[in-house]
């Protein structure tokens, strides 16, 4: 029995969708955004993406593979890992002089966590760290 955890967010930022989507996917920088996350990886379909999150030896290694490419609006990738399984999605719609950059992740709980309990204690955490990367990478990404 698995369970399937769907979190969205959504943040405006003040640059163009080339800029938007090139800070997304360049994985080597994603520590910038993403708290105790590490990335490298590949571009286009059919590439590997590897992302190490935690600290220290407490932590693990979500593998994913890039399974869309539309720059600069979308890449979709699918998680591979015994850990996380699932897919994630970066999207950029332009807004004028802005974007909106959001980022969705449709994943599979395991067993432990199929519970309504289980869900509930993974949602309100994953959710969070969701909100405050999208803040960060729009810090990040902004132009004055």
């Amino acid at each position: 029995m698995s369970a399937l955890l769907e979190v969205t967010s959504r943040v405006v930022v003040r640059a163009t969708p080339d800029q938007v989507f090139e800070t997304a996917v360049d994985w080597s920088r994603q520590h910038e955004w993403i708290w105790a996350t590490r990335v490298r990886g590949g571009r286009g379909v059919g590439a590997e993406v590897s992302a190490r999150t935690g600290i220290g030896p407490a932590g693990f290694t979500d593998t994913m593979v890039i399974s869309e490419w539309d720059p600069p609006r979308r890449c979709v990738v699918r998680h591979t890992g015994s850990v996380v399984r699932g897919s994630g999605v970066f999207e950029v719609v332009p807004r004028g002089r802005q974007c909106e950059f959001s980022w969705s992740e449709r994943l599979e709980l395991p067993r432990i966590a199929a519970g309504f309990v289980g869900h509930a204690l993974i949602r309100w955490p994953a959710q969070r760290a969701l909100d405050m990367s999208l803040r960060r990478f729009a810090r990040l990404v902004s132009a004055p």
